[in-house]
């Protein structure tokens, strides 16, 4: 076959890359063997190293070099190689997969040639026997720099280390235990990966499995919820390329919110709005020991794929660790649920907090999900975006079934820090003095329509810190205060958990603070409404500072203050020293419900119901009762009623009869007594 037709055939058959290198090792071989014929004598065939040869070695390589070009460019079967050469060279520049990995990463033209040498030997392991003859050295049957520089007329001066491209990339790297990786005859050896994408394929063969693959945001089918962010995030990136900052310095943009809020949705959406496409990242799943190899491949991958790389879950890794992410692209996205606190001054970031979905929102994502009825939580309970479309999946089940699955993905469980309290009375088993009661329906109404006032209608305005509703219950012990917060809760369908004082109160400087951050963050978002008794243990006054205790309670005591005024859910508080609440607290909260101890009118109702005239089988257990000597002139609170007729009922079993007013009176002069209350025996005659 002549040379011109083995010269098209390799043009048809091979990628050009891979063409032009065996194009420049077939020149250069019929240059190696003209000179080797020239210089060869039969008389020295018998030598190891034949005087030819040391002749050759010895002769000036500014003499060959020239003699090589001459021979270049008058020899007739080198004449059709040449041609071919022009021809790929043109089509190296085409390439697709050679040209985006040339611009990616900056490659100089030399650079380019050796990385070409490497990877041909990887497609085509036969051409390292090419490799050993041309080195004139049947073991050195790798690409090395010499070589290339032989090949492609390098200028003399030309270096390649392991501080450039190729290697600064583990595009290509000098082969491991190879020695001195400063001389020029260095074996290379080019990453597989790399080579599968020269080859054709896709990025996705050389990323490492934390990447979750490449994120769209076409325009127009994915709804924007956070289109102020998204505006904000944009206008600052814009911002920055005019004023031609992002090319000297890194642009970091960093979404923080709560799990399944949407922060990815959200990076492709930036992503779009600048016309790139998003790679997604989880670097929990990068293996610390190896992670600035990780974090190149991952940087790789997205420059071939001409993606902008988003971090999640960056804040998951040591600030030691995270160094490697930053300032290894000029734009980036970051994702967590809290924000980065180191800063780097080689790059600009800026940070965006995403707020709970609105109530508008909520309603216009679940219209976009499902067509069923809009599920009460979803219009009133802070469900994240990535929540809404779980309980979508669920609608077909029942209304029934939707509410369960909202509490089960809101509800974290209560730990050590909540006890929870059963809820078994309704607004009918509460009796209390009707301008109580209708204050207790205040906060009822507020808690139930405050996202209705607050986005509907704006006036969130109002409330630029926080959006929940506080109430204080105060008032003598029995008034009523425990049974009242499990009639609210009841009523608004929300669970009912009393915080546990000696779980959360510690001895430890710092932990009680960190565990009132546990009760409010969990609290936040579900379904729960909160109760603190005896609040006045962890909302007392501010003392006066004489010793580091004193100092370090005042801290807590100003932590639950702001943290209060923060807090977006449901709290209650109860106490029966109202007094001893610092007057900070107390302006904070939204209701202050006086509890009074029942009167007259309250302590009969209280008597008639706990006190029934039959037992659910029909049997009548009570006799005829002075109803009015009970009210009247028994002052007891309900907590005390409950308790005396508890008692009663236990004497009357024990007698075989039914309850009487013996029965009664006994037992309420024993819980009177508890107070340091006599009544004597002669207040009451049967």
């Amino acid at each position: 076959m002549s040379t011109e037709m083995m010269a098209l055939r390799t043009l048809r058959a091979e990628p050009p890359w891979l063409a032009r290198v065996r194009l420049h090792a077939r020149r250069r071989v019929l240059w190696l063997r003209f000179l080797w014929s020239t210089s060869f004598n039969e008389a020295q065939q018998g030598l190891a190293i034949t005087h030819s040869e040391v002749d050759r070695n010895l002769t000036d390589p500014g003499e060959l070099a020239e003699a090589e070009r001459n021979f270049y460019a008058t020899d007739p079967e080198v004449r059709p190689l040449n041609e071919a050469i022009i021809t790929v060279n043109e089509q190296v520049a085409g390439d697709e997969h050679w040209a985006r990995l040339r611009s990616a990463f900056a490659i100089p033209d030399h650079e380019l040639d050796l990385l070409a040498l490497a990877a041909a030997a990887e497609v085509d392991p036969a051409l390292r026997r090419v490799y050993g003859y041309l080195h004139d050295d049947a073991i050195a049957a790798y690409a090395t720099p010499w070589l290339a520089a032989l090949l492609f007329d390098w200028p003399p001066d030309v270096q390649v280390g392991l501080d450039d491209v190729l290697a600064s990339w583990h595009i290509a790297r000098p082969l491991e235990g190879a020695g001195d990786l400063g001389i020029r005859n260095t074996p290379w050896t080019v990453d597989s990966a790399i080579v599968s994408y020269l080859l054709g394929d896709d990025w996705a063969p050389i990323l490492p499995d934390s990447i979750e693959g490449i994120m769209v945001a076409p325009e127009g089918k994915t709804h924007c919820l956070y289109p102020k962010q998204l505006a904000a995030m944009t206008d600052f990136v814009r911002a920055m390329q005019v004023a031609g900052a992002s090319q000297e310095t890194a642009l970091e943009i960093e979404i923080i919110g709560p799990p399944k809020a949407g922060k990815r949705t959200l990076a492709a959406q930036l992503g779009a709005a600048l016309g790139r496409s998003v790679m997604a990242v989880d670097v929990s799943r990068l293996a610390s020991k190896a992670i600035e190899e990780a974090v190149i491949r991952v940087v790789r991958a997205a420059r071939l794929s001409g993606a902008v790389l988003l971090w999640r879950n960056a804040d998951r890794l040591e600030p030691g660790e995270r160094c490697a992410l930053h300032g290894s692209e000029a734009l980036m996205f970051f994702t967590g649920q809290t924000p980065l606190e180191e800063r780097h001054d080689d790059a600009v970031r800026r940070s965006f907090r995403l707020p709970p979905l609105r109530r508008a929102t909520r309603i216009s994502l679940w219209k976009r999900l499902s067509d069923d009825p809009i599920p009460e939580p979803v219009k009133d309970w802070l469900l994240s975006p990535g929540e809404i479309a779980q309980v979508a999946r669920m609608a077909s089940a029942g209304p029934e079934m939707v509410v369960e699955v909202c509490r089960q993905l809101l509800y974290r469980g209560p730990g050590d820090i909540f006890v929870p309290l059963p809820c078994p009375y309704d607004w009918d088993d509460l009796v209390l003095p009707p301008h109580v009661e209708r204050h207790l329906r205040e906060v009822e109404v507020q808690a139930r329509l405050r996202w209705q006032v607050y986005e509907d209608w704006g006036f969130e305005r109002l409330c630029p810190i926080g959006r929940g509703i506080s109430a204080l219950f105060a008032g003598p012990s029995g008034t009523g205060k425990t049974m009242s917060a499990q009639v609210l809760a009841r009523a608004l369908g929300m669970d009912l958990y009393r915080v546990d004082l000696a779980g959360v109160v510690n001895k430890y400087i710092g932990e009680t603070e960190k565990r009132l951050r546990q009760v409010f963050d969990r609290c936040e978002r579900s379904n729960i409404l909160l109760f603190f008794d005896e609040a006045d243990a962890l909302f007392g006054q501010r003392t006066q500072v004489k010793d580091a205790h004193d100092r370090f309670a005042n801290i807590e005591i100003d932590y639950l203050l702001q943290r209060m005024e923060q807090f977006d859910g449901i709290a209650l508080l109860s106490t029966n020293r109202k007094s001893d609440l610092d007057s900070a607290f107390l302006r904070r909260l939204r209701f202050i419900v006086d509890f009074l101890p029942p009167g007259p009118q309250e302590r009969m109702a209280l008597w008639r119901r706990a006190l029934p005239t039959h037992a659910p089988g029909g049997e009548e257990i009570l006799d005829p009762l002075d109803w009015d000597f009970l009210a009247n002139r028994l002052t007891m609170t309900g907590a005390d009623i409950k308790a005396a007729t508890l008692g009663a009922a236990f004497l009357a079993r024990a007698e075989g009869t039914r309850i009487g007013m013996r029965h009664v009176v006994g037992a309420a002069r024993r819980e009177l007594a508890k107070r340091g209350i006599v009544l004597r025996e002669g207040e009451w005659e049967e």
